[in-house]
């Protein structure tokens, strides 16, 4: 895929990307795909089908309280429980806004870690990363499930086929986990400002029709995914019938804000 050397342009000094069908075949790749990035809050994706298969499984329900008063696991997975951005403090009653928290997804992994008695970087491993081939992917002992992993594009390829075409998690699951949480919520997407609705489901961030926004504008609203302030993102676009993810060495600011959206349209328009 032609489309995939824009990321020759980007301002950074490394970056891979790769396109997935979901079948697992990999469209197109370029640059040092085996390389291994920190991951940011791509973390976040992987954590959140943890603890979908802790779900599974029965070590966890949604619905069972987690986090502060009122909160529920489905809130943390949701950015609803009400926990600020990086403090474990509670700055809004559960399900009343959209509070992105990394804080959440660390009361997240300790909830599942406490209920499994299996430290959640090593549930993580066995439930996701070991199933899936994902040697090069860790999220080290004692590391925020928010934002500590490291991965490569040609693990997180793998990844992306799993969440398209399920075979860790029951599909109804996975349809329930790129479905809006609590519709209708405002909040902030890190980057990009106010949102209203600033939808999510659980632990995917939905597109909709938010704007600005860091896919494409021709992503289709059901597009879902994360992208995180390690330069990094990974999205699935249901209607292309495709996911991609783009890894590099910069942190998020202006120069992604430019660069990935015309980068995603031409992936899409090359698909």
């Amino acid at each position: 895929m032609q489309s995939l050397a824009l990321i020759e342009n980007w301002p950074v000094p490394t970056a891979a990307a790769a396109v997935v069908r979901a079948d697992g075949t990999v469209v197109g790749a370029h640059g040092p795909t085996g390389h291994r990035f920190a991951l940011a809050s791509v973390t976040k994706p992987l954590a959140a089908y943890a603890v979908l298969v802790a779900y599974e499984e029965g070590a966890v329900e949604l619905d069972e309280p987690a986090g502060p008063e009122g909160s529920t696991v489905r809130h943390l997975l949701a950015h609803t429980s009400g926990l600020a951005f990086d403090e474990h403090r509670v700055t809004a009653p559960a399900g009343t806004r959209r509070l992105y928290s990394n804080a959440g997804f660390e009361v997240l992994g300790d909830h599942v870690a406490k209920a499994t008695d299996i430290p959640f970087g090593e549930y993580l491993r066995q439930a996701v990363l070991e199933p899936l081939g994902m040697g090069s992917t860790s999220l080290d002992g004692g590391a925020s499930p928010a934002k500590d992993g490291v991965s490569t594009v040609d693990d997180l390829v793998k990844f992306a086929a799993e969440v398209q075409a399920p075979r860790l998690l029951d599909p109804r699951t996975v349809a329930e986990a790129m479905s809006v949480v609590h519709p209708g919520l405002k909040g902030v997407l890190p980057g990009y400002g106010h949102q209203s609705p600033n939808d999510w489901g659980l632990g995917f961030e939905i597109r909709d029709s938010k704007s600005p926004h860091w896919t494409g504008s021709s992503s289709s609203p059901r597009t879902f995914g994360h992208f995180g302030q390690a330069g990094t993102f990974l999205w699935v676009d249901p209607d292309a019938g495709a996911a991609c993810v783009a890894l590099a060495d910069r942190a998020f600011g202006p120069w992604a804000v430019e660069a990935w959206p015309p980068f995603t349209d031409a992936v899409l328009a090359e698909l």
